[in-house]
């Protein structure tokens, strides 16, 4: 095989339809836009658009509300935890803080603290302190005879 003998798959490009050039084409005189009015022009975009009435998605009532500001988190699972403190990269007998956790490489930035969350095994006595963590990691932490401790959601 050369170059000059490589074609595509039979069927796998298709011509694409050249609009209002000619009656013979199928396509001619309007360009299968039908006569007159504003569909019908180019530059055209009326999503929503109901000829003046209001349009549905106003006529509809308002609901919810978005923090502008929200917190973000780093989470963090006692899993991932437990596997960096078997393998030596966090020291498990001093205290473990968010400088700790991002020093070892184990979560990449702080943004605007870190969660812990009990996803996974997790039996060492540690001491972390860290910005947020779910009910059950604190159970979890506890359980197996450590302390967490809770900076502030």
């Amino acid at each position: 095989m050369k170059l000059n003998e490589l074609r595509d798959n039979p069927g796998a490009t298709k011509k694409r339809m050249r609009v209002g050039r000619g009656p013979g084409s199928g396509k001619g005189k309007m360009g299968g836009r039908g006569i007159k009015g504003q569909k019908s022009r180019s530059g055209v975009s009326i999503n929503g658009y109901e000829g003046g009435q209001m349009p549905l998605y106003q006529r509809l009532p308002k609901r919810g509300f978005n923090v502008p500001n929200p917190k973000k988190y780093a989470v963090l699972n006692l899993g991932l935890l437990a596997k960096f403190i078997e393998a030596g990269k966090i020291d498990a007998s001093a205290p473990i803080t968010e400088d700790v956790l991002v020093e070892s490489g184990l979560i990449r930035r702080k943004l605007d603290g870190i969660r812990i969350l009990a996803k996974g095994e997790f039996n060492t006595k540690v001491e972390l302190d860290v910005t947020g963590a779910s009910k059950s990691a604190v159970e979890a932490v506890e359980k197996a005879g450590g302390s967490l401790k809770v900076k502030g959601a």
